[in-house]
């Protein structure tokens, strides 16, 4: 029974060797003919781009031939299916430079932006090396890395550079402060962003800049920047009420007018109140903003601030009497607006999600490594539905003006 038993388990695992070893086989085939299959396609699309510069095919003889056919050199080239070669033909007088493959180029395009994704995500150059053998069954060196780190480097300061078209009558103004570490010693860098509601409603990155601190000379210099490349026809300006900033923007845009944002203004209110006090204050914060309009709401200023001096609050009645008017200048455009111009929410959501991509990072080795990072992911969700989707109706910014006049 015994002997049964064991014959019996033997033939079992004989079998699932067999089918193991199948498995392998085919799957190996199926590679091959995948490979074969991408290598045979490629090579026709280049020989029918040779015929295009030509205007001619292989030995064919036309009075509209420009050149002919030299041979060809053979190029490795790593594809997702794996190592294919190609027969890149030669022309006798012309240059033979392809749109399918780039010149000199050894891998898809898809490879190239999956190791920029990784590095722009915080990867480590090392760990992009491992991942890239496991992946492809080919290991990326350092240098390639580099190499390809710098030509995105190149389009995204392209991209920055840009020129501003068109107007953009809100302007949302923010920074974020993150890390870098040289020689062992870890400061605080600022990456000052601007993002705008153009004229078909729809939100778009207008800059992005390295700051020192977010202090008057850097927002100075990033309001210049901003003028320098166009931005024009800004009717407001949303911000937190950072140091310099509104002394830079009258510079630079005197006719615009300032929105601080009222939630970084609730924030500095319930700096000066009791915890156990907050809630209620915040109701009486809120009162100020639900006004109809803006004499209603400066009438209401006056009556929170009395009250928070009976609730003996005298430093939070201060920072009310002293700042919330500056947290009414929305009320001077279309009430359909206003939710979405008194805060600088919108940008704010923004900025937590570069915090996010840049979290892996931690220290960065500069302010320029960290600018390009938060620019990249700017860069990205501008071309996402982001940046497409209309957020507001623009057209009610003209019926206002009209009734207004």
């Amino acid at each position: 029974m015994e002997n049964s038993k064991s014959l019996r388990e033997s033939k079992e695992r004989k079998a699932g060797q067999i089918i193991r070893i199948e498995q392998e086989q085919l799957t190996r085939h199926l590679d091959k003919i995948v490979r074969g299959t991408v290598e045979e396609t490629l090579n026709a699309m280049l020989d029918a781009e040779a015929d295009r510069l030509c205007q001619a095919g292989r030995y064919e003889r036309t009075q509209k031939r420009q050149d002919t056919r030299a041979g060809h050199y053979k190029r490795n080239l790593d594809t997702q299916a794996g190592p294919v070669q190609l027969k890149i033909p030669k022309l006798r007088t012309l240059t033979f430079e392809t749109a399918i493959i780039e010149r000199y180029k050894r891998r898809e395009s898809s490879v190239e932006e999956a190791l920029i994704e990784m590095y722009l995500a915080g990867v480590s150059v090392r760990r992009v090396e491992d991942i890239t053998e496991a992946l492809w069954g080919t290991r990326v060196s350092p240098g390639t890395v580099s190499n390809l780190n710098k030509k995105v480097y190149e389009r995204i300061e392209q991209w920055i550079n840009n020129p501003i078209e068109g107007e953009y009558s809100y302007v949302f103004l923010d920074g974020i402060w993150l890390k870098r570490c040289w020689a062992g010693e870890v400061k605080n860098v600022s990456v000052l962003v601007a993002i705008g509601v153009d004229q078909d409603g729809c939100r778009q990155v207008l800059g992005v800049q390295e700051g020192a601190k977010e202090d008057k000379e850097s927002w100075t210099r990033f309001l210049r920047y901003l003028k320098s490349r166009g931005l024009q026809g800004v009717k407001l300006f949303v911000s937190d009420k950072c140091l310099g900033l509104v002394e830079s923007l009258a510079d630079f845009y005197p006719k615009a007018q300032w929105q601080r944002c009222v939630v970084h203004f609730y924030r500095n209110v319930f700096t000066a109140v009791p915890k156990g006090r907050v809630k209620e204050v915040a109701a009486m914060l809120k009162a100020i903003h639900a006004q109809e309009d803006r004499q209603a709401a400066e009438e209401k200023i006056t009556a929170v601030t009395k009250k928070l001096k009976g609730m003996k609050l005298s430093n939070a009645a201060k920072i009310v009497e002293d700042g919330a008017k500056e947290t009414l200048s929305y009320y001077d455009f279309p009430s359909q607006h206003w939710r979405s111009i008194r805060t600088n929410n919108p940008l704010e959501r923004l900025m937590r999600e570069i915090r996010r991509r840049t979290r892996v990072v931690g220290a960065f080795p500069d302010g320029q490594s960290a600018l390009m990072l938060v620019a990249a992911r700017l860069r990205h969700v501008s071309g996402t539905r982001w940046g497409t989707r209309q957020y507001l109706n623009m057209g009610r910014l003209t019926e206002n003006a009209v009734e207004m006049a």
